[in-house]
């Protein structure tokens, strides 16, 4: 039965991905093979948000890896918690598709749609259970510059759950830049939000109850230092290892893919905490690529784009890119990277939160914050790469008010869960236009 789920979701998921081609698993060789093979044994069916990053081998390996090793290896994390991080650190960033996915996966495994609707539905204060009630809670905030809610959990617990929220964070700035609203076929979206979810939690449930053991995706890179923002994961060593490379091979992407000063200017802006822009505020995002040279704007304009609101990016960025650097692999080097960059900023605020934070009672009932045992390497500097934070940053209240995108594939916004005909329920300024 898995096999056939995997042979007959091959097609459909290759279907949705925009801008880069895809690459069937009978034309896939080497790495790209070896992650499919990986991901259909213990993913269930090839993974679109994944295999979205074919076109460059090593990203592709580094993205199976980070999600492989933090959202599916057992561990002492229940794979139920997991998945309820990975919904609602997607709500957070208004990305519909994973919510889709995520909210479907924890409702197989709960036997019960009731906390996945009011996490699509942006209610967390109703999730039934008090413990994943704060779970969601975190995850849901844990985009935020300041205002988050102390960690709770316990810091031995921290290298599962910091690493679900950051794979989540990477993964749903790649997921709104290459694929569409939802993994749902239209048919099955009219029946609407809840018999949908419930439906695919019949499939995605059995498949999260698979055992996958740890480490299995670690020989797919080459080993390479923890870096310092990501000494979160100390706590385990598989997924520090993990982590580690695939950090390493996206940096090596974007060293090919992405312009010095680009990189910088990027890092600046995230380390600075820049708000993300509104809809109409292009001229931010111009005025802030003004000094870049001429030939390495448009990679600013959607670097900058991918990882301060990559609900944002249109195909406008994407032309402008491509009529620089035309290669797909380029073009997915360039999204990961900024991606990447961004994820691992919020990695490292939610680490100095556990390592700094008041102590408290966490969800899993025994202490957290700075009078449990502690997390990694006390301290830990910045990485290399990244000017020291500003002390007092700007003041970010979870996703934007409007996550309304002009001109192209307009996101609705997650509060309001019932998914409908597309368009449907989403103010008129908001809907995506015809394609």
């Amino acid at each position: 039965m898995a096999q056939l789920i995997a042979r007959v979701t091959r097609a459909a998921a290759l279907g949705q991905i925009r801008y880069v081609a895809p690459v069937p698993p009978a034309a896939a060789t080497g790495v790209v093979r070896t992650v499919y093979q990986q991901m259909e044994r213990d993913f269930g069916m090839l993974a679109t948000p994944v295999a979205l990053h074919a076109a460059a081998p090593d990203v592709l390996a580094a993205c199976w890896t980070l999600l492989r090793e933090t959202l599916l290896a057992q561990g002492p994390v229940s794979r139920a918690d997991k998945e309820l991080v990975a919904a609602a650190v997607s709500v957070g960033n208004a990305c519909p598709y994973c919510v889709d996915v995520h909210g479907a996966a924890v409702t197989g495994l709960a036997g019960t749609d009731r906390t996945a609707a009011v996490v699509a539905a942006d209610r967390l204060d109703e999730v039934p259970d008090a413990r994943q009630r704060a779970l969601a809670g975190w995850a849901r905030a844990s985009g935020r510059v300041d205002d988050r809610p102390a960690a709770p959990f316990p810091p031995a617990r921290a290298a599962e759950l910091i690493g679900v929220a950051v794979a989540f964070h990477y993964l749903n700035r790649m997921v709104n830049v290459f694929l569409p609203d939802s993994p749902v076929p239209a048919p099955l979206r009219r029946l609407g939000a809840a018999r949908a979810r419930r439906m695919a939690g019949r499939v995605l449930g059995p498949l999260a109850r698979r055992r996958v053991g740890p480490g299995a995706s670690l020989p797919l890179l080459p080993a390479a230092p923890t870096a310092p923002d990501l000494v979160w994961a100390d706590g385990n060593t598989t997924i520090a290892d993990a982590v580690a490379r695939a950090a390493a091979a996206i940096d090596t992407a974007g060293e090919r893919s992405v312009p010095v000063r680009v990189r910088s200017l990027v890092l600046t802006h995230l380390v600075r905490a820049t708000p993300p822009p509104g809809p109409g505020d292009r001229r931010r995002i111009t005025e802030a690529v003004a000094d870049l040279p001429p030939g390495d704007r448009a990679a600013g304009e959607l670097a900058l784009l991918t990882a301060l609101a990559s609900y944002r990016v249109t195909e406008r960025e994407i032309e402008a890119f491509r009529r620089r650097q035309p290669e797909d692999a380029a073009l997915v080097g360039l999204t990961a990277w900024a991606s990447m960059a961004a994820a691992r900023q919020i990695g490292l605020r939610l680490r100095a939160d556990l390592a700094a934070g008041p102590l408290t009672e966490g969800a899993y009932g025994d202490r957290t914050g700075p009078g449990a045992q502690p997390v990694g390497r006390a301290g830990g500097a910045l990485p290399r790469q990244l000017p020291h934070p500003a002390r007092h940053q700007h003041r970010q209240h979870g996703r934007p008010a409007d996550h309304g995108r002009p001109g192209h594939r307009h996101r609705r916004d997650p509060v309001g869960a019932e998914r409908l005909p597309a368009g449907a329920g989403v103010p008129a300024d908001r809907r995506r236009p015809p394609r």
